[in-house]
């Protein structure tokens, strides 16, 4: 088999890899589902691009649309840039089933890099850049300007996505890497939004004029960045594939946490431990808990730097996420973990139960770490205390118990450590969360809308406390749920472990 057989046949295997995942029957109603958000998505840019052109046209004292838009480039690609988290892959997971075959690594490498680069996902932000340059740069500059300057965002584009790759790879090496587009992106933040005049904004827009100009100096330097970030990739990458398949990793003798304190507890003390040490030591959970938290950190410091966030909707939603993320990355997969050591807890009586009691304790006791972080933006009155109350007992009380229902029909035993496979939710896992993320806020807003702000704050606290009041018995009724359907569970859980 030459080259280009071999490419044919790898590309083959990419477009059906959707198809042969075990758990395609499960993901039929989200695979429609995602197809409608992208669909959807690429028609809100669309919108936005043709508003943004002619809305931009007369607004800033005679200068054209398209310089201001290129004033703000930078904003585009951090917000290109944190969106592929939750949409791309890196080469090295993609190359990693063919790593025990006779093929060479940098084939492998060069394949899905090449891939990367000129993969359709880089184009989706033409949705928006097609029509505002139709709009704002062929009828004054003509088609070729207009080429140029979309050529030239491409280019960007696709810098960004390796550069991503690159962030990406490291961070799955350690999670300690994550700090690095963290500081890069917070500093650029802290340039453009602090002064009162972004001092990035010239030189963005001079850089996209030449782009139009046809200006070979600035196509030159964008490919150097992409051969640069090329280059880092394939040594980066090269490198992890075997590491990942071997399971090839560095180990060291410490201490371990015992957390004697909860040993008057009994068993529900060692459950309570248990979920602790998931987060301290597995890779995975580890992993979910940290990026939550860094989620929290940073739209809470996009609120309260800017005013971007600023309306009623925002304000509800930046306070219901708070809340909910760090419970929800578990919860909605509660079970799964245990699923690779579900044969031991089932050997024990109500163990379940206990586990159930302590992982609810554990996540209401997070609920203390939100209103930390939130206090900066109620003190200077961006975010009220009665929302925050209302949001905290509707979670606990509410919220929380609904996500617990999952128990009963989750199957699908995640790993605790690989950092390069994962596998994907099933329909209900994708559909609770998408209610437990907008639900409360309907609930709040018609509340409010009915009662007055604060009343409606005090509505949702009254149905929380409710449910604390009863989590007691929510659980047992989860619990008896749970024993009904055991050995199919189980069954699921063994099926998955290693699939």
């Amino acid at each position: 088999m030459n080259k280009y057989q071999l490419y044919r046949l790898i590309c083959k295997n990419a477009t059906l890899k959707e198809e042969r995942h075990p758990m395609l029957d499960k993901n039929r109603f989200m695979k429609f589902l995602m197809g409608f958000m992208w669909l959807y998505y690429a028609g809100i840019l669309l919108l936005m691009g043709v508003v943004m052109a002619m809305g931009m046209k007369y607004s800033y004292n005679g200068v054209a649309a398209f310089h201001v838009f290129d004033g703000g480039i930078l904003y585009l690609l951090l917000l290109d840039f944190w969106a592929r988290f939750g949409l791309q892959e890196t080469p090295a997971q993609n190359a990693q089933p063919y790593t025990l075959l006779p093929i060479r690594r940098s084939f492998l490498m060069n394949l899905y890099l090449i891939r990367s680069g000129l993969a359709l996902g880089n184009l989706y932000w033409g949705f928006l850049l097609i029509p505002f340059g139709l709009i704002a740069i062929t009828i004054p500059l003509g088609w070729g300007a207009f080429i140029g300057w979309l050529l030239g965002w491409w280019l960007l584009l696709v810098m960004n996505g390796y550069a991503y790759m690159f962030c990406r790879a490291l961070i799955l090496k350690h999670l300690a890497w994550l700090l690095l587009p963290i500081a890069i992106h917070g500093a650029l933040l802290s340039v453009m939004l602090v002064p009162d005049k972004n001092p990035l904004d010239m030189p963005c827009t001079i850089l996209m004029y030449d782009f139009i100009q046809w200006k070979i100096l600035p196509f030159i330097l964008v490919a150097i960045l992409i051969a640069f970030f090329y280059w880092a990739n394939y040594k980066l990458q090269k490198g992890m594939i075997y590491n990942e398949v071997a399971k090839k990793e560095e180990k060291e003798i410490k201490h371990t946490t015992q957390l004697n304190f909860l040993n008057r507890f009994g068993k529900l003390g060692e459950y309570f431990k248990l979920e602790v040490k998931q987060r301290l030591r597995n890779k995975t959970v580890r992993m979910s808990f940290l990026v939550g938290l860094g989620l929290m950190i940073a739209l809470s410091s996009i609120m309260y730097f800017s005013d971007v966030y600023d309306n009623s909707f925002m304000r509800s939603f930046i306070c219901l996420y708070n809340y909910i993320i760090l419970g929800m990355m578990t919860l909605v997969t509660i079970m799964c973990y245990e699923g690779n050591y579900i044969d031991g807890l089932m050997s024990r009586r109500e163990s379940i139960l206990q586990l159930l009691t302590a992982k609810y304790y554990f996540n209401v006791l997070l609920l203390l770490i939100p209103p930390i972080i939130l206090t900066p933006l109620m003190i200077i009155g961006k975010m009220s205390v009665w929302m925050n109350l209302g949001y905290f007992f509707f979670t606990a009380g509410v919220l929380y118990p609904l996500l617990f229902q999952m128990a009963v029909y989750n199957d699908n035993t995640l790993p605790m450590n690989t950092k390069m496979t994962s596998k994907q939710g099933n329909t209900a896992q994708q559909i609770i969360s998408m209610v437990i993320l907008f639900l409360p806020i309907g609930l709040e807003k018609g509340a409010t809308a009915l009662l007055g702000e604060p009343w409606g704050y005090v509505l949702l606290a009254a149905l929380g406390l409710v449910g604390v009041l009863m989590h007691q018995y929510i659980l047992r009724n989860v619990y008896s749920r749970f024993m009904a359907r055991r050995y199919k569970n189980m069954e699921g859980f063994r099926a998955s472990r290693n699939s």
